[in-house]
């Protein structure tokens, strides 16, 4: 795909290594959809480490983009073993880190225009949502007039 080009019947997929995450790609894998027609891109999008991330060192840091391009090839071939297209299948690990996940998921949305968006959310209280925000909740919002998927986890 070509920056700032949009792709027809196109979603974008954001992942990370968490059970919403695999609960996001086994609802794709069971949609009734065409899959010869599908153009999909799993993304995993970096925020900027907290201090206490940093206090994990460097060893830690040094490992996580094989760890998530693993977690990334592993929804492509479950995807493809589902009958999508693995030439529509495009993987994309942006490792400069971006403020919040949510900024990143935008950035790249703007950048192709997909038809959709979707991610994975866990069930969470309403004090953890207070504190930690909502990504989905945030998504509707800045992305108004396109269709954002969100596959809650029990």
């Amino acid at each position: 795909m070509k920056e700032g080009e949009p792709v027809d019947n196109s979603m974008l997929v954001a992942l990370n290594d968490s059970i919403s995450s695999q609960a996001v790609i086994d609802f794709l894998a069971d949609l009734p959809l065409s899959r010869n027609e599908m153009n999909i891109t799993l993304v995993h999008i970096y925020r900027k480490p907290a201090a206490v991330e940093d206090l994990m060192g460097q060893r830690f840091t040094s490992e996580q983009p094989s760890r998530f391009m693993k977690v990334l090839e592993e929804a492509r071939d479950k995807l493809v073993a589902k009958g999508f297209q693995p030439e529509k299948i495009e993987i994309d690990l942006v490792e400069d880190p971006f403020p919040t996940v949510t900024d990143g998921i935008i950035e790249r949305f703007n950048k192709h225009d997909y038809d959709m968006v979707v991610i994975g959310r866990k069930n969470m209280s309403k004090a953890e949502e207070f504190v930690l925000g909502d990504i989905s909740v945030k998504l509707v919002r800045a992305l108004g007039s396109t269709a954002v998927l969100v596959v809650k986890t029990p």
